[in-house]
């Protein structure tokens, strides 16, 4: 099955009539190193620390220390070796696995976005691209769907997940999607449909990694996994991005429901809208000024126990002339649980809230290109539903070295 989807898409994708020029990349939007670099060969060498408190709140008061490490390799091999209109990209991360949302706040979206639960050194993405024609490209290999789908910059300023990729897509499937810290094998194709319209779709195995041994960078692909199958449209132009997306699995999954399961069936799917506009300024290349922007996701309640999601958020860089590259930014995030969910949880004899919400107000300062300190606050309004806990407070600070 997942080969059958596989060629197909590689023969509309390798169909498509008059991959970009050199400089021509549509999107506006970098998304890995090899698109910010006109050298043959980028590296790049980040290690992201976080020290994070639960001071109230939660499911218990505490502390902990969550890092990461990004390796990336990004080789242009049209200027390195001639190899017309082809990129490859390797990318390695390291997680010392220290626990945050399981152990003190209690909270379903995730309020650190490197919070993996492993402790695991891993291949995260290696991956080829090859332009087709002018418009076109397709990518193969190890991929991370979150680098081109359901992505904002905005949201990149702040530590909770669901401004990187909303909680109703990041929820799904046996293992989750094929995003951070575990990815799966994925073809994806992408189309420049008109001046400012871009189109994407991807096939990924259904269940990135292996289960059984979660600290393993592993490809299995089989017809129990299914694929994961994802498009998405964007409007790009200046300062706006919009987009509109759809999901869906092709495996078959158990209900919701614990307490009164169904038969597994096919049906696992959602979809995304969101919007992120340059208030001050206009061009997407130049950061500086107040950009905002919201997004909306559903999710299919049988199957996942957040049925819908609402956030977003205003972030302003470069907020003095002597401080041009520090960024603020305050956002909300409020996931919404499935009515199966909560009435499965409540004969447990637990109590679930219909919503989660997450207040996040974040600094960002600039000391040099190498080096960032990020103090952030974050307020979760009941977490993870669960109406037996009190609302948390989160403070901590992230310092990030390297580039």
């Amino acid at each position: 099955m997942i080969r059958r989807i596989a060629a197909r898409l590689l023969l509309i994708v390798g169909l498509a009539a008059p991959a970009y020029a050199q400089d021509e990349r549509p999107t506006g939007y970098p998304r890995s190193a090899n698109e910010r670099s006109d050298k043959p060969v980028t590296l790049s060498a980040v290690y992201v620390a976080d020290i994070r408190s639960n001071v109230s709140g939660g499911i218990a008061r505490g502390t902990r220390y969550l890092d990461n490490l990004d390796l990336q390799v990004a080789i242009d091999a049209d200027r390195l070796v001639g190899w017309h209109g082809a990129r490859l990209f390797l990318y390695g991360i390291y997680d010392n696995g220290a626990s945050l949302s399981g152990d003190l706040v209690g909270d379903a979206q995730g309020i650190s976005n490197i919070e993996t639960n492993v402790r695991a050194a891993r291949l995260f993405e290696a991956w080829v691209e090859q332009d087709v024609g002018r418009n076109a490209s397709i990518k193969l290999g190890l991929y991370n769907l979150n680098s081109e789908f359901d992505t904002t910059q905005s949201g990149g300023l702040f530590l909770i997940s669901s401004h990187g990729i909303g909680p109703d897509f990041s929820q799904s499937g046996r293992r989750g999607p094929s995003i951070f810290p575990v990815t799966s094998f994925a073809v994806r194709g992408e189309m420049k449909l008109a001046e400012h319209w871009l189109g994407r779709v991807a096939v990924l195995d259904g269940v990135p990694g292996d289960p059984s041994h979660p600290r393993r960078t592993a490809i299995a692909l089989s017809s129990r996994d299914g694929a994961l199958v994802v498009g998405e449209v964007d409007y790009l132009n200046r300062g706006t991005k919009a987009a509109i997306g759809v999901w869906g699995y092709t495996a078959r999954f158990d209900d919701v429901r614990s307490s009164d399961p169904a038969a597994p069936r096919r049906g696992n799917k959602g979809a995304y809208v969101f919007a992120e506009q340059r208030l001050v300024g206009s061009r997407a290349d130049d950061a500086h000024g107040l950009a905002g922007w919201l997004r909306f996701g559903v999710a299919d309640t049988r199957f996942n126990r957040i049925g819908r999601y609402l956030g977003g958020g205003l972030v302003h860089t470069g907020i003095a002339p002597d401080r041009p590259d520090d960024q603020v930014g305050v956002s909300f995030a409020s996931a919404g649980f499935g009515d199966r969910y909560r009435r499965d949880q409540s004969g447990d004899g637990g109590v679930r809230d219909a919503h989660e919400l997450v207040v996040e107000a974040v600094y960002n300062a600039v000391l040099a290109p190498w080096l960032s300190v990020q103090p952030d606050l974050q307020y979760v309004v009941n977490p993870g539903g669960d109406t037996q806990l009190e609302d948390a407070v989160v403070v901590g600070l992230r310092v990030k070295i390297g580039r």
